[in-house]
């Protein structure tokens, strides 16, 4: 599964991803800590980049530098050169347009973000209710799901083609077949 927390809403490329967040600053000279939530984080924070933000009033930012420091990745934004102005923008979501993601070729691989939303049925037409995120743990990916026709709580329903075998991103519908007791906890 390729990750992609989502970001915002969109703006005039279509849908934003977020592709990481701004940490704490790093020495007086505007420098800042970036947390990666990229499969390519050379790609996505090259010199130049044009990122938008979460919140929108924050950007956009302009790549001007990265670097690794201690493991970590370090970005310099354009004319945001004192340790003060990187504080300010701590927290602060790194947004690219979805469409600017490159293509996945394995059928069986999906953007998390592609993932939010799908209606999902269980395999004799049961209507649930919508893919409401994606987790990940060592032991595999998870859909939550909201069962709206039920109280409003939600399953986690493991992501592997014996309980999710058909995943149709055309029509938004993630159809499940889910283990015996699943939908009853």
């Amino acid at each position: 599964m390729t990750t992609s927390p989502t970001g915002g809403d969109g703006g005039p490329d279509g849908p934003l991803v977020a592709v990481g967040r701004i940490g704490k600053a790093h020495g007086i000279r505007g420098d800042a800590f970036v947390e990666p939530w990229t499969d390519a984080p050379d790609e996505r924070f090259a010199a130049g980049a044009r990122l938008s933000t979460d919140p929108a009033e924050r950007g956009p930012l302009t790549v001007e530098s990265t670097r690794q420091h201690s493991g970590k990745l370090v970005v310099h934004f354009a004319g945001l050169d004192d340790r003060n102005a990187i504080e300010a923008l701590r927290g602060t979501l790194l947004l690219v347009p979805a469409a600017a993601r490159p293509p996945i070729e394995d059928p069986d691989e999906f953007y998390d973000t592609d993932l939010i939303g799908l209606a999902v049925r269980t395999v004799d037409g049961r209507s649930l209710g919508p893919v409401t995120d994606v987790l990940h743990s060592p032991a595999g990916s998870l859909l939550a799901v909201a069962l709206t026709a039920e109280d409003g709580r939600e399953v986690l329903v493991p992501f592997r083609t014996e309980f999710v075998p058909t995943v149709d991103l055309a029509a938004g519908i993630a159809e499940i077949d889910p283990p015996d007791g699943l939908l009853e906890l």
